[in-house]
């Protein structure tokens, strides 16, 4: 039957009107005769017009109209549609939001009929009504029938608001409760042999354990196997792994009416490498040996659901005292932070603002929190022992643990995303969690909560806005109850008690509960604008100090640099409008001792933790800045302190760019490798050390002579300082020349010098609480029997006559660092031919220094020092590269340029150029020398003092760990791998160094 033209630009008009995208369409579906009814009442048109999809509404109802038996059938289908509005409502709000339950309807044209019924016992059905309803189902197909036919009307329910969507999942899980009942019992029926030898249990986990399931998910479980009285426990094990395998089989494979679910029982213990049933003892005993943090986190969600209910019961009871015991295990939160941060990371970056359940923001930010929170203090309180998360967080909401303002907040938004993600994937029934990017799918969604305005903007505006509450408040919700706790405030709210309090610190990992909270109340107390930005900050600081292996030391820094700065404006807010500022602190506070200790001495420095302003000062301008300073003052000792003050600045600038890179914050170079972030580290200190000098050489002559000492001098950097590589616990090795001016005497010219050498040292070595600078000039000629500081004619004297083969290697690394540049270029090209000698070294030299360095290992080495772990002298350490690398530079740099070069690892990258070590040996040789060299820095960083072996201290120990990105638990693995490496190291050592 046709449409006439005049009438067809009515209908036109009305479609378009009633929200149909394609108008068109809509008109030819609605010209066939079956389609009179539907055409011709403006009641039909309207209730396809509140559908979220009219479109995809008016094709599902056509499609079931068309697959009605007979036209008696369709004539009771559309009059009872157009009669009951109910029926109405629930029929096209499921047709209009989901294309595969259109398809089953089209399939199974008698399932409408599962919506007539609108009573109130039917508003909430529960596993008995569910189980009723598949009762029927005698095989997998019929069972998958059924089992849409069931979610037909919860979606029903759902989408027209008849249940709000905890009750939507609730009802999922009940569903999916009833079908792994009917499952097995079909698998029993299948295998009566098996029933009788065993009892078993199946335990649903995630979601459907936490009645907050999904339309579309794996239902996670856990079997549990018991023998029956009598039989035999290897028997029994077997036969209840046979039915829960068949189980599994009837609800995941594929039939000619699709799957329902897959099950997962991957959350077994070991996983998918572990048996699939084990009985309770088995279970308990991987628990209290084995288990991992995250193991117990999803214990929280167990709950009987199928088989034995008194051997399921007996499994959550037996359990539940080491899920509540959890949180007392060592690096808790750690683990459950880490393992979040896991999960983020490898979300593909395309996905990442798109990803409801797992992004930043996301449903699993809301989980993990409520979770973390339940663990810490369900201990002590039941009320908080739901597996439920909505519940979970009214329960913490009321006892304290979470401020009701967030409580509510997090609710809402909760709420939010997961009816997002029911919509979502109720069109196609598809697991899924990523937002779609089609206007089409967007615009049915955004239809489907209500957004009828602007659908798309609307739902992208509160997506956005429900994901910002969530970032947020899971940041705040676990620390923010602790400022509440001591600041007293909202004294109408329930607040953490002081036990709960330290609870919460301890779970965290600080060490003195009591001392934190005693800091958080100095911090956070008061009505002050200064208390108030700190309640705003603190919550966030506590989560980074508690990231770290001393979060104690992290809070007590911050209070000290807060007394110290807290009345100047700049500081709080800083802090408070730039979060880096405020996370680069963090980490800084809480990576050691020596950060901490240069702030600390000058706490205005925080404005230096902007990621720009961590980049190192060029040396150029850094030494102008300190001559400038020492010309400013009245004496010496004045002149050596300002000196000072700009190297105490720019430590502190180091060694906060080197923890902040470290601990790849989310504004820090993540570009730089480890050996690029040494290179940027060893010469920023030692171009700070070379300035240093450089003032105080300013300083001494300017007090002793005026403007021209009577002899020109030079300052030669040796060992680490010449070769750029200066950790922060080294000395500075040099080496003195003096140059007497025309007319001058020899004597009185060597007599400056040496007065000049000595004022040097007694400034330099002045009481102070900075880290030390210390000259050290054994290097030079006669070592400490010889003069300290010699003309050029006499090194070249001494270097003619005297000079051994370790001489000629010690000054590979020569480079001038301060004084007058024509007498540090006149010294440099006085030694060249001594240390790139030409032809290489006889076989005797070559003897000679293998000889010393077979000496130096056996003699120098601390009595007790494990020589594994000896980053200088220890196998495959500093020396050990760095003496290969020397000798390579003393047989061929005077025929390969590259090598002519003070750095360690430019010198080992052009030796690799040469051919003179392969690409495997050179890459060996610098992981190892790149990995001690940070080590010795690390344990200066935390200890605030000079070591060359790993930290004793389990601590300190961790400190260290942390610094080289591994986390808890896990410092183990940094000694191994330090090990590895440095065995590797040793191997090419003696095969290119020792010639074995």
């Amino acid at each position: 039957m046709s449409v006439p033209q005049g009438r067809r630009s009515s209908l036109f008009t009305r479609l378009l009107r009633h929200g149909f995208t394609d108008p068109s369409a809509a008109e030819r579906l609605l010209a066939g005769e079956a389609m009179d009814a539907v055409r011709t009442d403006p009641v039909m048109l309207d209730a396809l017009g509140q559908a979220a999809d009219p479109d995809l509404a008016l094709l599902g109802l056509v499609r079931l109209v068309e697959a009605q038996p007979e036209d008696t059938a369709r004539r009771e289908l559309l009059d009872t549609l157009i009669a009951a509005k109910p029926l109405r409502d629930r029929l096209l709000g499921v047709l209009g939001s989901s294309e595969a339950l259109a398809d089953h309807l089209a399939r199974h044209p008698g399932d409408w009929q599962a919506l007539v019924t609108y009573e109130p016992q039917d508003l909430h059905p529960g596993v008995e009504e569910f189980e009723r309803g598949l009762a029927e189902a005698r095989d997998p197909v019929a069972l998958r029938v059924a089992y849409r036919r069931c979610l037909l009307s919860i979606a029903a329910r759902d989408v027209c608001g008849t249940t709000q969507v905890d009750q939507t999942a609730a009802e999922l899980a009940d569903l999916a409760t009833a079908t792994l009942r009917a499952a097995l019992a079909m698998a029993c029926q299948a295998a009566p042999e098996d029933d009788r030898l065993c009892r078993l249990a199946v335990v649903a986990m995630g979601k459907c354990g936490g009645h907050e399931l999904n339309y579309v998910s794996d239902v996670d479980v856990i079997f549990v196997g018991e023998p029956r009285e009598g039989a035999d426990e290897g028997k029994a094990v077997q036969a209840a792994t046979r039915l829960a395998s068949h189980l599994m089989r009837i609800c995941s494979e594929t039939t000619v009416e699709g799957s329902i679910w897959p099950v997962d029982a991957n959350l077994r213990p070991e996983g998918r490498n572990g048996p699939l049933v084990r009985t309770l003892s088995s279970h308990l005993a991987y628990y209290q040996r084995w288990a991992k943090t995250w193991e117990f986190q999803a214990l929280l969600k167990a709950r009987p659901v199928a088989g034995d209910a008194e051997l399921g019961a007996e499994y959550v009871e037996t359990l539940a005292p080491l899920v509540w015991g959890a949180a007392e295990r060592e690096n808790f939160v750690p683990d459950v932070q880490k393992m979040r941060r896991r999960v983020v990371d490898n979300i593909p970056a395309a996905e990442l603002d798109r990803e409801l359940k797992l992004g930043p923001g996301g449903l699993r930010d809301v989980e993990f929190a409520v979770q973390l929170l339940q663990l810490v203090h369900g201990r002590s309180d039941r009320s908080l022992r739901s597996g439920t998360t909505l519940d979970a967080l009214r329960a913490l909401a009321a006892g304290g643990y979470v401020g009701r303002v967030d409580a509510t907040q997090l609710d809402d938004a909760y709420r939010f995303l997961r009816t997002l993600e029911h919509r979502i994937q109720l069109y196609k029934l598809r697991r899924t969690h990523l937002l779609p990017e089609d206007d089409a799918d967007l615009r049915r969604i955004g239809r489907s909560l209500g957004l009828r305005r602007e659908p798309i903007t609307e739902l992208n505006r509160a997506w956005r806005r429900h994901n910002s509450v969530v970032r947020r408040l899971h940041e705040k919700l676990f620390y923010q109850p602790l400022l509440d706790a001591v600041a007293q405030l909202a004294p109408t709210e329930a607040r953490l008690s002081a036990e709960a309090a330290r609870e919460r610190l301890v779970a965290l990992g600080y060490a003195d509960p009591a001392s934190a909270l005693r800091h958080l109340e100095a911090l956070a107390s008061g009505v002050s604008r200064k208390a108030a930005i700190q309640r705003t900050l603190l919550p966030v600081l506590l989560g980074w100090f508690a990231d770290s292996a001393d979060p104690d030391a992290g809070l007590l820094g911050f209070r000290k640099v807060s007394d110290a700065l807290g009345q100047t404006p700049w500081y709080l807010r800083l802090l408070r409008d730039e979060g880096t500022v405020a996370e680069n602190l963090a980490r800084v506070l809480s990576a050691g001792r020596l950060a901490p200790d240069l702030l600390m001495r000058a706490p205005e420095a925080v404005n230096l933790l902007g990621t720009e302003a961590l980049d190192p000062r060029e040396h150029g301008a850094l030494e102008q800045e300190v001559l400038a300073a020492v010309s400013r003052a009245a004496n010496g000792e004045q002149a050596v302190a300002a000196a000072r003050a700009v190297r105490r600045r720019e430590l502190f600038r180091t060694t906060a760019a080197d923890i902040v890179a470290s601990y790849r914050t989310e504004e820090s170079p993540a570009e730089l490798d480890p050996g690029a972030l040494m290179d940027r580290t060893g010469g920023a200190v030692s171009d700070i050390t070379a300035a240093t000098l450089a003032g105080t050489l300013r300083a001494v002559v300017r007090e002793g002579w005026g403007d021209t000492l009577p002899t020109r001098f030079a300052v030669i950097g040796m060992g680490r300082f010449g070769g750029h590589e200066l950790g922060y616990g080294s000395d500075a090795d040099v080496l003195f020349v003096h140059e007497p001016r025309e007319g001058v005497d020899d004597h009185e010219a060597a007599q400056a010098a040496n007065q000049v050498v000595a004022e040097m040292r007694r400034l330099l070595q002045l009481p102070s609480s900075d880290p030390p600078l210390l000259i050290d000039a054994d290097l030079r000629p006669e070592g400490r029997s010889g003069p300290l500081v010699r003309t050029l004619a006499s090194y070249a004297a001494y270097y003619r006559r005297w000079s051994l083969v370790w001489e000629a290697q010690a000054l590979l690394r020569a480079e001038p660092v301060a004084g007058d540049p024509e007498l540090a270029a006149g010294f440099v090209e006085l030694i060249d031919p001594l240390r790139y000698p030409v032809e290489g070294l006889g076989d005797d030299a070559v003897r000679e220094i293998r000889r010393l360095k077979a000496r130096m290992e056996s003699e120098r080495m601390p009595r007790g020092s494990d020589p594994t772990l000896h980053t200088k002298l220890g196998r495959g350490g500093l020396s050990d590269v760095e003496w290969t690398v020397q000798l390579l530079q003393l047989q061929h740099a005077w025929e390969e340029p590259g090598l002519r070069t003070t750095r360690t690892r430019e010198a080992l990258a052009a030796a690799h150029a040469a051919g003179l070590l392969a690409t495997e040996e050179a890459q060996i040789l610098d992981e190892a020398w790149v990995l001690a060299a940070r080590v010795r820095n690390a344990v200066m960083l935390v200890r605030g003092r000079a070591g060359d072996t790993f930290p004793s201290d389990s601590r300190e120990l961790a400190a260290v760990g942390r610094y080289f990105g591994y986390g808890p638990g896990h410092v183990g693995d940094l000694l191994e791998d330090y090990r590895r490496i440095t065995r590797r190291a040793r191997a090419v050592v003696e095969e290119r160094f020792y010639g074995a």
